[in-house]
C-alpha cells in the first residue's frame, strides 16, 4: 500500500514536470520534441524624426568685404585719389574696401577709393572728381569726396543719389600738406567727412557677392593657378603677385612695390580686372586735355584673380545706379573671398592684361 501511495506520487510528480517544461517550451519558442532553442529577437522602436534638418546659422558680415562682423551704421564713402608719380607713396588706400582703378587724361590712372568698414585717420592726395565716378558710387550711395571737379561731372554724381563733398565746395575736412606741392598735396579726414553726412543715409552699400571662406570663392575651386598679373594701361602699368604665405595679392607700379605712408606694400584679396570702352567726352581739364569717360553702364569680359587662380567670367551693370554682377560662362554668379578688392578698369582699345 505504501509502495503503491509512492509510486502514484513519483507519477503525478513526473506528469507536473512534464507540463512544466511544454510551458516553458512555449514561451520560448522552443519545439518541445527539438533539443535546441530559439531565440526571438524584437528589433528596437525606431522613432523618426520628420522635421527638417536646422538651416545653418546667417553670418552677419560687413557688405563690401564679406568679412564676419558687425558692420556700423554709417553709409559708404568714395573718395578720389591721385595715382600719378607725383603722388605717390599715398595715405590710407590700404583701409578702403574696395578700390577702382580708371584712366584719365594722358593715359594714367586715378583711384576711387571706397571706404566702410575701416575708416582710416587721413587720406590723399585728393584730387577731383571725373565722368565715371558716377556710376562707380552709384551703387555704394553714400558719400563722393574729392577736390572738385566740372559742374555735369558734380550734378551727375547727385543725379544717382550721392551726397557730394568737395574743397572747393568748401565743405569740412580738407587740408593742405607742407610736404608736397599743390595740387598733389590736398589731405581729408575722413571722420570729419563722415560727421557731415546726410542723417538718414545708412542705407548698407551694395556691390560684389562673397563666399563664406576663401576656400569656397569661385576662382579657387575653379580656376586656373597663376602667380602674377600685369596690367598695363597707356601710360601706367599696375602688377598684382601672388603671395602664398600671407594669401595675399602685392601690387607693384613698373615692377616696384607700390607703397603708402601708413601701411606699407598694398595687397588686394581680390583683384578684378574688367574690360571696359574708354570714349572721350567734349570736356577738358584745366591744362586742356579732353576728359576721357570710362563706360561703365553694359557689359563685357572680366578676370577674376582670387586664392592665386584666376577665373575669366563677364561682367554687366545694366544702370549706373546698378551694382557690377560678375557670372561664369554658364551664368553663374561669381563669389569673391571675403576681404578687400581693387578693381582695374582697363580699355579694351589700348590696355592689356597678362597673366603668369
Amino acid at each position: 500500500m505504501l509502495n503503491a501511495t509512492r509510486a502514484g506520487r513519483r507519477h503525478r510528480t513526473a506528469i507536473a514536470i512534464v507540463a512544466a517544461l511544454l510551458m516553458v517550451a512555449g514561451c520560448s519558442g522552443q519545439d518541445p520534441q527539438d533539443g535546441a532553442t530559439e531565440t526571438v529577437e524584437v528589433p528596437p522602436e525606431v522613432v523618426v524624426d520628420k522635421a527638417a534638418p536646422p538651416e545653418p546659422a546667417a553670418v552677419i558680415v560687413w557688405p563690401l568685404t564679406g568679412v564676419a562682423g558687425e558692420p556700423a551704421a554709417r553709409p559708404a564713402m568714395s573718395i578720389k585719389i591721385e595715382n600719378s608719380n607725383a603722388a605717390r607713396p599715398q595715405t590710407g588706400l590700404q583701409a578702403a574696401d574696395v578700390v577702382w582703378e580708371q584712366m584719365v587724361e594722358g593715359g594714367v590712372t586715378r583711384f576711387n577709393a571706397v571706404y566702410h568698414s575701416t575708416i582710416p585717420d587721413e587720406v590723399g592726395p585728393v584730387r577731383s572728381v571725373r565722368p565715371m565716378d558716377a556710376g562707380i558710387s552709384g551703387p555704394y550711395g553714400g558719400l563722393l569726396v574729392f577736390s572738385g571737379g566740372l559742374a555735369p561731372f558734380v550734378q551727375a554724381a547727385r543725379d544717382v543719389g550721392l551726397q557730394v563733398l568737395s574743397d572747393d565746395g568748401g565743405q569740412a575736412g580738407f587740408h593742405r600738406s607742407s610736404d608736397r606741392v599743390a595740387p598733389h598735396n590736398l589731405y581729408g579726414t575722413p571722420q570729419e567727412f563722415l560727421d557731415q553726412a546726410d542723417a538718414a543715409d545708412t542705407a548698407p552699400p551694395t556691390q560684389f557677392t562673397f563666399a563664406r571662406t576663401a576656400a569656397q570663392a569661385t576662382a579657387t575651386t575653379a580656376g586656373t593657378p597663376a602667380g602674377s598679373l600685369a596690367v598695363n594701361f597707356p601710360q601706367a602699368h599696375p602688377g598684382w603677385t601672388w603671395d602664398a604665405g600671407q594669401a595675399l595679392w602685392l601690387r607693384t607700379e613698373d615692377g616696384a612695390p607700390a607703397t603708402t605712408t601708413d601701411t606699407g606694400q598694398l595687397t588686394a584679396v581680390n583683384v578684378v580686372v574688367l574690360r571696359v570702352d574708354v570714349v572721350t567726352t567734349a570736356y577738358r581739364d584745366p591744362s586742356g586735355a579732353a576728359v576721357p569717360e570710362t563706360v561703365v553702364v553694359g557689359s563685357g569680359e572680366a578676370v577674376v584673380a582670387t586664392g592665386g587662380q584666376t577665373i575669366t567670367g563677364t561682367w554687366t551693370k545694366p544702370d549706373e545706379a546698378s551694382p557690377v554682377t560678375l557670372t561664369t560662362a554658364d551664368g553663374t554668379v561669381i563669389e569673391l573671398a571675403p576681404g578687400n578688392t581693387w578693381v582695374e578698369l582697363l580699355p579694351t582699345s589700348n590696355g592689356s592684361i597678362s597673366i603668369d
